[in-house]
């Protein structure tokens, strides 16, 4: 019967945890570039007494890595990726990378996002363009042209971002292993004036929120059960002796 109880509260760790993350992508679900976050759980199997037990437990976190809709903004400065690449942007925390593409062009010529973090290039490098030359055109494999002349290239970047990954700011996620730059760029690219928006999708997040709370008060409500049948079987056998 602990074993049991046990069970009941690792299962309700895990759809806490669940519904956690659950909250915090529909809290995103407007924001753009941003990637939602996906639970993955696994039976945990202990020998308890000389029997098997499942636990569950808390599960892995990843990031989801359907693309978002596509929505044009016509704005030179905003710039969208497609296939599974990302941009590259330097961080308090250190590189991570985005698929917000909403930059700008400080006084200095460096190209910034909407926080102020420089944006790389795929050797690392903070992207400097000149400041009064105007708006960059871009070329589909990110090389950025002011007055016909090429003068940076937007870094791409790969990254399978797996768990122990960092949330940053812009939409950005700092993976546990560096992302690598994309070198053959025949499946990838990028588009100018447009952005990416969130691959939230809300019913669906909605629906899983409704199930996991069910399925958290089912869980609290066994415990409840199997509470009272403990009480009743001490209070039996103690009325026996």
């Amino acid at each position: 019967m602990q074993s049991g109880l046990y069970v009941a509260l690792s299962s309700q760790i895990a759809l806490d945890r669940r519904m956690t993350t659950i909250a915090d992508n529909l809290a995103n679900m407007n924001t753009v570039g941003f990637r939602a976050t996906q639970l993955k759980f696994d039976d945990v199997m202990k020998k308890a007494d000389g029997s098997t037990v499942a636990y569950v437990n808390e599960g892995n976190e990843y990031v989801s890595t359907r693309n978002g809709g596509l929505t044009q903004t016509k704005n030179p400065l905003d710039f969208a990726t497609k296939g599974d690449t990302w941009f590259s942007i330097e961080t308090p925390s250190g590189q991570a990378i985005t698929r917000d593409g909403r930059f700008s062009i400080l006084d200095t010529g460096a190209l910034v996002t909407l926080e102020g973090y420089p944006v790389l290039d795929a050797g690392g490098g903070p992207i400097t363009l000149n400041p009064n030359a105007g708006p960059p055109d871009l070329s589909q494999d990110g090389t950025l042209y002011q007055n016909g002349q090429p003068v940076a290239s937007l870094g791409l970047f790969e990254s399978d971002v797996g768990p122990n990954f960092i949330r940053a700011g812009n939409s950005a996620v700092i993976p546990s292993q560096a992302p690598t730059p994309v070198v053959d760029r025949a499946g990838a690219g990028v588009v100018q004036g447009y952005l990416e928006q969130a691959n939230v999708n809300p019913i669906q997040e909605m629906t899983q929120m409704i199930t996991v709370s069910r399925a958290f008060e089912n869980v609290t409500q066994l415990m409840r059960d199997s509470e009272t049948s403990m009480s009743d079987a001490i209070k039996a056998l103690g009325g026996a002796s």
